[in-house]
C-alpha cells in the first residue's frame, strides 16, 4: 500500500502515517467512481497495520471535505430501472459503502478526519468513522437528507448516537440545519478547532504525536471505547430503502438533480 493515485482519491504511506486524499471535483461527491476507489483503499488497509500507526483523511478540494453522496448519479440511475430494481441497486450501493466505512471504523490505526468547508451528508458520515475530527474553523457539518425525504444512509445515525447525546442527534437529523466547528467541539464531536487552512497541518502534527506511543495499547483502547453498532447500521439501510420508494423522495431527488446551482447541497 505504498501509494495509489486514482481519479477520485489517492493515498500514500510515509513515516508510519497513511494519508488518504479526496480530490474529485467539485466537492468529493461519493458515487460509483469514488466508491470503487474507496473499496480498493479498504482492501489494502489491513496490510499496513504493522507499518503504520495513524490514518489521516482530508480533501484537496477548495469547497470542503465532502458534500456527501452523488445524488445526481443516484437519481438518474434509479430512473433507468423499475422501482424494485432501483431499490435493490440502492441497497447494494449502501451495503458496499457500509463495508468500506466499517473497515475504517474498525481499523487498529488511530484515524483522523482533517475537515474544512462543506462536510455534509455522506461526507459528515465519513468523518464520523474517524477517531478524531480536526476541523478548520470555517467547516460546516450538516445532514440535509431530510429535505429530500430521506435519512442519512452511510451509517450516520448509529455513529452519532454512539458519540453524542440524543438531543444533539435529534437536532442534526430532524432540523437539517448546519453546525459550525465550534458548536461541534462544544458538544464533544470535534476534538480540535483550528485556523482556516490549518486542519491538515494540525492532523499531521497530531499523527506524529500518536507515533510516540505503543501501537498495541492504542489499538486495544480504541476497540474498548469505540464499539461498532453493526445491528443499528443494518437497520439504517432498511429504513433508507423503505423511504427511497416514496414519491416525495423521487420529487426531491429530481429537483436536486436538475438544479443549475453548482452547489445545490448547501442549505
Amino acid at each position: 500500500m505504498e501509494s495509489f493515485c486514482g481519479q477520485a482519491l489517492s493515498w500514500k504511506l510515509k513515516d508510519g502515517v497513511v494519508e488518504l486524499a479526496l480530490h474529485r471535483e467539485p466537492c468529493n461527491e461519493i458515487g460509483s467512481l469514488t466508491l470503487d476507489e474507496l473499496e480498493q483503499f479498504a482492501a489494502n488497509l489491513d496490510s499496513v497495520k504493522d507499518q503504520a500507526h495513524a490514518l489521516i483523511i482530508y480533501s484537496e478540494m477548495k469547497p470542503g471535505f465532502c458534500a456527501g453522496a452523488d445524488l445526481r448519479e443516484l437519481f438518474y440511475r434509479s430512473q433507468e430501472q423499475e422501482p424494485c430494481k432501483a431499490v435493490e441497486g440502492v441497497r447494494a450501493y449502501l451495503e458496499r459503502i457500509h463495508r468500506v466505512l466499517n473497515t475504517i471504523d474498525a481499523s487498529p490505526l488511530t484515524t483522523i478526519a482533517a475537515t474544512h468547508g462543506v462536510t455534509f451528508g455522506g461526507g459528515f458520515e465519513l468523518a464520523l468513522v474517524c477517531d478524531l475530527i480536526i476541523a478548520d474553523r470555517m467547516a460546516r457539518f450538516c445532514f440535509p437528507e431530510l429535505r429530500l425525504g430521506l435519512i442519512p444512509g452511510f451509517g450516520g445515525i448509529p455513529r452519532l448516537k454512539r458519540d453524542l447525546g440524543n438531543a444533539v442527534v435529534r437536532d442534526l437529523l430532524l432540523t437539517g440545519r448546519s453546525f459550525n466547528a465550534a458548536k461541534l467541539q462544544q458538544v464533544g464531536l470535534v476534538s480540535q478547532v483550528v485556523g482556516e487552512g490549518e486542519s491538515l497541518r494540525v492532523a499531521r502534527a497530531t499523527a506524529a504525536q500518536l507515533g510516540k506511543f505503543d501501537r498495541r495499547t492504542a489499538a486495544a483502547a480504541k476497540k474498548f471505547i469505540k464499539p461498532i453498532p453493526y445491528e443499528e447500521l443494518r437497520q439504517e439501510i432498511d429504513i433508507f430503502c423503505e423511504l427511497f420508494v416514496q414519491p416525495a423522495v423521487e420529487a426531491g431527488l429530481k429537483k436536486f438533480a436538475e438544479s443549475k446551482d453548482a452547489q445545490p447541497y448547501l442549505p
